[in-house]
């Protein structure tokens, strides 16, 4: 029977989950905590992949002092020999005598295995607390695991009539410093980083987190379908640079590969690149969340293919007319059927800017 002091500890363990935001891909991010007689014991999270899991982190916290206690832990304690041992043996072996669980977890490894091992040597477990915070700290996690492909964010600024660049292009800078700095954020978050050719040779852009601090860089994903970016551009700089192109030019191959790129072949429709195989592979490369930071072109494909799961919206007190480029190209509607809709979520003053977040409704 799941109580008000339950929900208080859970909560605990959902705060020491998110201390994981920026470090734990392709792991989930999840918090631990260990409370023995209504008192905290312990408490752990995981930190980054190859390390502890979070109950173990706060097993050793805890010690022999663990037994008889009540665990709280964000994500359903893993059943399987990973890269470290499996969280729900080590629960039994501290004789653990309650877990509450936060959700199940997606991996088909796993996928309830770890609960059901718990219960089968006597260990009361209660599950489903605060289960909808805990899948939206791990929304890509989730979505990699049921789907086969990350969630999807795309990051756009924008002027208050939906405009993003001026008809020759030009950007820099539409929203304040502030919003900048915000949307580092999100970079910093992201297991990788998508945009388009047309983007980088506008922009000459790094796509790399600066204004946070973080001890991981997200892999940087240009789509670059006939190989046109130069080896002067700034993203080849430092590596973590993945290309996906139809072009199978040898040559250009090496030679972006000599400077630390890594380019991949992908087939598609109409000399472009398919952006399904994009994300796909991306998931096999333990990708949960990838952050878009394109131009219309790009934002318009990745929408009509309903490819795209959240907007992050930074919207400027600024108008720039009828000319100038809008925030995705959707070609003409003729009727309003085929409208794609969305779901506000939140709307936030940052400096002089607005961020709005929204979810892309499917189907």
């Amino acid at each position: 029977m799941l109580s008000a002091e339950d929900s208080v500890w859970m909560a605990q363990a959902l705060h020491l989950a998110e201390r994981g935001l920026y470090t734990t891909t392709p792991n989930p991010r999840v918090g631990c905590v260990i409370v023995k007689a209504g008192k905290l014991l312990a408490e752990g999270w995981h930190e980054r992949a190859g390390e502890a899991h979070a109950e173990i982190n706060a097993l050793r916290a805890a010690g022999a002092a663990a037994k008889g206690a009540t665990v709280y832990v964000t994500l359903e304690p893993c059943s399987h020999q990973g890269r470290t041992p499996p969280c729900a043996d080590a629960l039994i072996t501290a004789g653990i005598a309650r877990v509450v669980v936060a959700m199940p977890d997606p991996n088909p490894l796993v996928a309830g295995q770890g609960i059901a091992r718990l219960k089968s040597v006597g260990i009361i477990v209660d599950s489903g607390l605060m289960e909808t915070s805990a899948a939206s700290l791990n929304a890509g996690f989730v979505a990699r695991m049921s789907r086969g492909f990350p969630l999807v964010r795309s990051k756009i600024a924008m002027s208050l009539d939906g405009r993003t660049a001026l008809k020759n292009g030009e950007s820099q800078w539409i929203t304040g410093a502030e919003a900048r700095c915000d949307g580092h954020h999100w970079r910093a978050r992201s297991c990788a980083i998508l945009t388009g050719i047309g983007t980088v040779l506008a922009d000459d852009a790094q796509l790399t987190v600066r204004d946070v601090q973080t001890s991981r860089q997200p892999l940087r994903v240009v789509l670059d379908s006939q190989l046109n970016l130069p080896v002067t551009a700034r993203i080849l700089q430092g590596g973590n640079l993945l290309i996906y192109t139809n072009n199978q030019d040898a040559q250009k191959i090496e030679q972006l590969e000599k400077m630390g790129a890594t380019v991949k072949v992908l087939s598609g429709a109409h000399a472009r690149i398919d952006l399904v195989m994009c994300l796909k592979d991306l998931a096999t490369r333990g990708c949960n969340e990838v952050l878009v930071e394109a131009g219309h072109t790009l934002n318009g494909a990745l929408l009509q293919a309903g490819l795209i799961d959240e907007l992050v919206l930074y919207m400027a007190p600024q108008l720039l007319g009828d000319r100038a480029r809008g925030l995705a190209a959707l070609g003409e509607l003729t009727n309003l059927h085929q409208r794609i809709e969305l779901a506000w979520q939140e709307v936030r003053q940052i400096g002089k800017d607005l961020r709005i977040l929204a979810t892309v409704k499917k189907g």
